[in-house]
């Protein structure tokens, strides 16, 4: 589903250049699970938005479903997202005058679908709002806007699914049910999902986990400890990605 090949990005902050991905290589298969974890400020969400079309490399080429993405344009990029990806971000992005279900039916209704407010409905539903569908941003909370934003993403059923924090913004027992909807979602129509977390118990349940370090990605095993959970201290690093 997508291949990093020799991926470097930086940024400049003022005279300083810093290294977010140093000619990082990447496969990821059709339908895989990925959690990526690793200090706050080491780029994770950079990497997805690389992911995304989002944001250019400084060098290296990045193959989305077959699609080369430095090979397209603004608005090619853009129907690649609308049509087959899913995008969860940390700040939610909502558009503030639409209700819950305005915004779960709004890639949709782009899209041209005319069941979108049927499909919108359904997959509130299915994240615990449909008692909001008629809601506005401003009238949620922070976990509700979330789950609102995890919805959208999802009412297209995504080829891919990128995810910045998914159960960030949640409480133990909603982000249950997110880690649920998510992987049910992979296992059920084969998504391939990318999402960034420090949510170490749902990266364990993820078919393969990776740790962005200092430009690097490495694989990385979360190890569950005897009394069930996940310690970050007793993870184990091993080789770098290629």
């Amino acid at each position: 589903m997508i291949d990093l090949h020799g991926v470097s990005m930086h940024y400049s902050l003022g005279a300083a250049r810093i290294d977010v991905l140093r000619e990082v290589s990447l496969h990821i298969p059709r339908g895989q699970s990925l959690a990526i974890a690793g200090p706050s400020g080491s780029g994770k969400t950079s990497l997805l938005l690389l992911l995304a079309g989002l944001e250019r490399p400084a060098a290296g080429r990045i193959v989305l479903d077959g699609q080369p993405l430095d090979a397209l344009d603004r608005d090619a990029l853009a129907d690649l997202r609308r049509d087959h990806v899913g995008i969860v971000f940390q700040s939610f992005h909502l558009v503030a005058s639409l209700t819950a279900l305005d915004n779960v039916a709004l890639p949709l209704q782009i899209a041209g679908q005319r069941d979108a407010a049927a499909r919108a409905r359904a997959q509130l539903e299915r994240v615990g709002l449909g008692a909001r569908l008629d809601h506005y941003p401003a009238q949620l909370s922070g976990g509700e806007q979330q789950r609102v934003a995890i919805a959208r993403a999802l009412v297209h059923k995504p080829k891919l699914l990128l995810a910045d924090e998914p159960t960030g913004n949640l409480d133990d027992h909603t982000g249950e049910g997110v880690r649920k909807l998510l992987l049910d979602l992979n296992h059920e129509i084969g998504t391939t999902m990318v999402l960034v977390t420090h949510d170490l118990d749902f990266a364990a349940r993820c078919d393969r986990v990776l740790r962005l370090h200092d430009g690097q990605l490495h694989e990385w095993k979360p190890v569950a400890e005897q009394g069930g959970g996940v310690d970050v201290n007793v993870a184990v690093e091993s080789q770098t990605c290629q």
